[in-house]
């Protein structure tokens, strides 16, 4: 074993005994602790979780690298996900707290007086989370297999193991604080390497300042090839996806229920917004750097190792080659490595850029570390939404009212497990590549989420028929929309990846239609929506502050 190899295991057996540490240390001992962390969490770490929480290994490991091979087309990520917390801080996410439930089924099920409208909400959170799940235990194989030097799907094995554990020992109490340590070992390992690949190229150690120079170098030197260039808009994709894709990741961030959940774990409303505006700070760190990193990356690529003797290339080649992510091959015999000769998955760029570069063992141990926060942070996040969905909104609400806070727990942890394995299988021959299969899931929660909990939380008229009819054909349309375009059978040009843009209109248009064809809420229904766009009213008992009951608390 290679002394880099021994340097990356102790930082990640470091990192994994921390979370393991603070899941035991902050260990669920009732079914508050579990699902919504009791609601006592402060804002600012609630925003730095709610960044572990979004800082998944599509966006660490994957945005990068695909902004790198897409160039400006890649930026639709980026402009996606960040926008969509806008929509979540000011649309949905103060007025969701303010109701006072656990989870976003239990929202639609009471908003809307319908325990059928809960059954399919927790059947498509489920859905979508698992879906979602997939990505980030097909990153935690790419980081150990690379490490191990083995295929990465036995590295997603054993990532399995060690989020099984954390995520079953901590419930929503722990994973929070876990989720803010991993944040800061994330978002460290990130910041880095690109610091030190910007005093290696341009002698000047603000990255974010310097890589506009090398974007600039990048477009010559594509050229020179004959290429599309780098920054050229549409070259990859077509317009019409680009909107998609941006529309999707928008509609989809703010519909996903395990970040929903998150705003959750506050104790007002205000709070809820104050979490939203810190966690943009804390995920704008990382989405400001990720355009730097694909540049530093890509310049390194194509001048230091395209153009080289096929058989001097640097060791790193060798190593990734076993992990079967990256492919080499002298295709026209004269014995160089063309850059079109190389072909390289969007899965592997932030963590072979480190090698590439020569970082040393230190900081590719960092970022080998980060990758796995990235994906852990995540996946804990998931597992947990998975778990309250089976056991909350399933067994407790449907099937057992009268269950104990001792048998919630174990059914929480038992689905935490059996879903774990389940993804864990599916992820061994992944459909596709890390951010793919994440827009996917966005697409899901958009298609099925966005437009019922948008109108149920502003239109009073929206009923239960609408919702249920909503959820159900959003959520068959985006599916076999993405199957359809898997297959090659498109809509202007639309590819899987931006499915949410052919769900969303059809949902809101069904649950408009239906709502209105059909008998309205209750008066009671309806006021309780009205009155969830009002902030919380404060009493004065004995000197102290005391919240209006409506507010959850």
């Amino acid at each position: 074993m290679d002394q880099q190899t021994i340097v990356s295991l102790l930082m990640i057996m470091a990192t994994f005994g921390l979370y393991i540490g603070i899941s035991v240390y902050n260990r669920a001992k009732a079914t508050s602790d579990f699902y919504v962390a009791s609601r006592g969490v402060p804002p600012f770490w609630n925003g730095m979780a709610i960044g572990g929480d979004w800082m998944s290994a599509a966006s660490f490991i994957g945005m990068a690298g695909t902004v790198m091979i897409l160039g400006y087309d890649g930026l639709a990520y980026i402009m996606g996900w960040t926008g969509g917390y806008l929509f979540l801080t000011f649309l949905l996410a103060p007025q969701l707290r303010k109701y006072g439930r656990y989870t976003v089924p239990e929202f639609i099920g009471d908003r809307f007086g319908s325990n059928t409208a809960r059954l399919i909400a927790a059947i498509a959170t489920i859905i979508i989370s698992f879906t979602y799940i997939i990505g980030q235990l097909s990153g935690s194989g790419v980081v150990i297999g690379r490490i191990l030097n083995i295929p990465a799907m036995y590295g997603t094995m054993i990532g399995v193991v060690v989020i099984a554990i954390y995520a079953t020992l901590g419930g929503m109490k722990g994973i929070t604080w876990t989720q803010v340590a991993q944040y800061i070992i994330l978002i460290i390992a990130y910041i880095i390497p690109i610091v030190f690949m910007s005093l290696q190229i341009t002698s000047n150690p603000l990255p974010w300042l310097t890589y506009g120079n090398i974007v600039t170098q990048l477009g010559e030197l594509d050229r020179e090839l004959g290429i599309s260039e780098y920054f050229a808009p549409f070259a990859e994709s077509e317009k019409s996806q680009f909107i998609a894709l941006m529309f999707t990741l928008m509609v989809g961030t703010a519909a996903l229920p395990h970040v929903i959940v998150r705003f959750y774990t506050v104790t007002t409303m205000k709070a809820a917004r104050w979490s939203g505006a810190w966690a943009l700070v804390f995920i704008a760190l990382l989405y400001l750097s990720a355009p730097a990193y694909a540049a530093f990356s890509r310049f390194i690529l194509m001048t230091r190792v395209a153009g080289q003797p096929i058989d001097e290339l640097p060791a790193w080649t060798t190593t990734w080659v076993n992990t079967g992510l990256l492919q080499v091959a002298d295709q026209n015999g004269d014995g160089i490595l063309q850059w079109e000769e190389i072909v390289i998955s969007n899965d592997i760029v932030v963590m072979a850029t480190p090698e590439i570069a020569n970082l040393g063992v230190f900081v590719i141990g960092l970022v080998a570390a980060g990758a796995m926060a990235a994906a852990l942070s995540t996946a804990g996040g998931l597992l947990i939404t998975i778990s309250s969905s089976f056991a909350h909104d399933i067994y407790y609400r449907l099937v057992n009212p009268n269950a104990s806070d001792k048998k919630r727990l174990a059914a929480g942890r038992w689905a935490i497990v059996l879903a774990t394995i389940v993804a864990g299988v599916v992820a061994l021959n992944p459909p596709g590549v890390i951010t793919q299969i994440v827009a996917w899931a966005f697409a899901l929660a958009g298609g099925t989420f966005f437009p019922v909990l948008l109108l149920g939380v502003w239109w009073k008229r929206a009923n239960a028929k609408g919702a249920i009819a909503g959820m159900l054909v959003g959520l068959s349309v985006t599916l076999t929309y993405i199957l359809l375009a898997r297959s090659g059978i498109t809509l202007f040009g639309i590819q899987d990846t931006g499915a949410g843009l052919i769900g969303v209109p059809i949902n809101f248009i069904v649950t408009i239609l239906v709502s209105k064809m059909t008998a309205a809420p209750s008066q009671k229904l309806q006021d309780e929506v009205v009155d969830l766009r009002y902030p919380e009213q404060m009493t004065y008992k004995d000197g102290e502050v005391w919240m209006d009951e409506s507010s959850g608390r």
